[in-house]
């Protein structure tokens, strides 16, 4: 598996957690999109509708359509936001607390698997390799060359 490159290893396992979610997720009536969003709602205060692309990596057409989806499925309802009128805070509904618990539940049981076969020593290990390349993406530290035509 070492000969494999690192982007592949990376799309491949990213492409196994993403069907493994989305099977289980059918067992709540949600997909592992609806499921990340409602993950991403502060259940207590709201979470404001601009605030949740950036914290999910989402663009906002994307993020528009789930959003649709779990109004229309109530477990979400938008409310202005008191703190600016232009704004609008995305707030858990009864039924989308409930069903942001069953999607923390499906992401702790996988969490707790994956740890059970891994020692802290590789489980920080995968923490640091994943912050490094974070970290070199996000400082643009990967293509430095610019191309001219």
């Amino acid at each position: 598996m070492r000969d494999l490159t690192i982007d592949w290893a990376l799309r491949a396992t990213w492409q196994a957690v993403t069907k493994l979610y989305n099977e289980e997720a059918k067992n709540y009536g949600l997909t592992m999109a609806i499921g990340f969003t409602l993950l991403s709602i502060d259940s207590k205060k709201g979470t404001p509708s601009t605030a949740l692309g950036p914290r999910m990596g989402m663009e906002a057409t994307s993020l528009s359509r789930i959003l649709n989806t779990l109004e229309s499925r109530g477990y979400i309802e938008r409310r202005p936001n008191p703190n600016d009128g232009r704004g609008v805070l995305i707030h858990l509904t009864a039924l989308g607390v409930e069903k942001r618990k069953d999607s923390k539940e499906v992401v702790m049981q996988f969490n707790d698997a994956v740890r059970e076969q891994l020692n802290d020593d590789n489980l920080d290990g995968f923490y640091r390799t994943v912050e490094v390349i974070n970290k070199l993406i996000q400082d643009k530290k990967i293509y430095t060359k610019t191309t001219t035509e």
